[in-house]
């Protein structure tokens, strides 16, 4: 049997303060909350999903924030950078709503295509390309329109320790075709139209610490829960320890740890975030998973406040 994933689901992140989080995702990048609710494993803590207008897998990122939490070290067994696409022409709008913003951009070529980087208020590593690929985001939200909008990731640039073993896994079990290589670089494209180019520093990176400002892991999807099944006993058959299924309300995930060290999760497309709630109200209120609804006022007590709003 041979797998192919169709490309990113999501990708999670570590923060600092909420909203400073949201500022910077909904106010500057116009990305829309799609889901607001609280770390599973840690219920104290916030969890928040932004992306498109409908949610879709390859659009999301979500994040973890820890107001006052140390800050992490980007490096091997992460992913260092996150690329975002958005449409062709776009790109002059988006230098000067940074520069309004004062986030301080760079410039450079990579595989041909123009490239804007940028750090989001917490040290995580962003960038912007424009392509063809990938339908319009029809979210409006503080002066962004759908031929200027984030459409949804463009991919990810993984740091490994081992990257050898870390290029193995890309194409032999996950699927992905190598399609070219530059400079200290290894590119990788799956089947979708987004979260589809996937970089791979060649040389390998010292190990990074997790914390502020640093990606927990990447997620890659599956097409339903028996397409996640076939994936759960091929990684496990290639070498790998692959956890039992979560359910994560949204999605059902498992997870293994590849050799270069990055946390790979394999998640399911369905059901997605219309499901406890209407996709007019997404992300509209605090929405927790049945087992901790009866806390839900103890909970809210300790989280941080925040709003979703628009920027001057």
């Amino acid at each position: 049997m041979t797998k192919r994933t169709s490309g990113i689901h999501h990708i999670t992140a570590i923060v600092g303060h909420p909203q400073e989080n949201v500022d910077f995702y909904a106010g500057v990048l116009g990305l829309r909350m799609v889901k607001k609710t609280i770390n599973f494993d840690d219920p104290g803590t916030y969890h928040f999903y932004f992306g498109n207008d409908g949610g879709k897998p390859g659009t999301i990122i979500t994040f973890f924030p820890w107001a006052n939490a140390y800050q992490g070290q980007v490096g091997g067994g992460q992913v260092g950078v996150t690329t975002y696409i958005i449409p062709v022409g776009a790109m002059p709008f988006w230098k000067e709503r940074l520069a309004e913003f004062k986030v301080p951009f760079k410039e450079r070529v990579r595989f041909s295509e123009q490239v804007l980087e940028f750090d989001d208020p917490h040290g995580l590593h962003l960038e912007m390309v424009e392509r063809e690929e990938g339908e319009l985001n029809t979210w409006t939200f503080g002066g962004l329109t759908s031929d200027v909008a984030i459409k949804g990731f463009g991919g990810a640039t993984l740091l490994s320790t081992q990257p050898e073993k870390t290029a193995e896994l890309l194409e032999k079990v996950m699927g992905l075709e190598l399609v070219g290589r530059e400079d200290d670089i290894a590119r990788y494209r799956s089947t979708a139209d987004i979260g589809n180019v996937i970089d791979l520093k060649i040389s390998a990176v010292q190990r990074g610490e997790m914390g502020v400002g640093t990606v927990h892991h990447i997620a890659w999807r599956a097409e339903d829960d028996e397409d996640q099944i076939d994936w759960q006993q091929y990684v496990h058959n290639n070498g790998y320890g692959v956890t039992s299924v979560q359910d994560r309300n949204y999605f059902n995930a498992i997870y293994f740890r590849e050799h270069g060290e990055i946390l790979f999760e394999i998640a399911t497309d369905p059901p997605g975030f219309a499901h406890d709630e209407t996709p007019e109200t997404m992300g509209s209120h605090l929405m927790l998973p049945p087992q901790y609804e009866t806390h839900r006022a103890k909970l809210t007590q300790g989280l941080l406040p925040f709003t979703v709003r628009e920027l001057d």
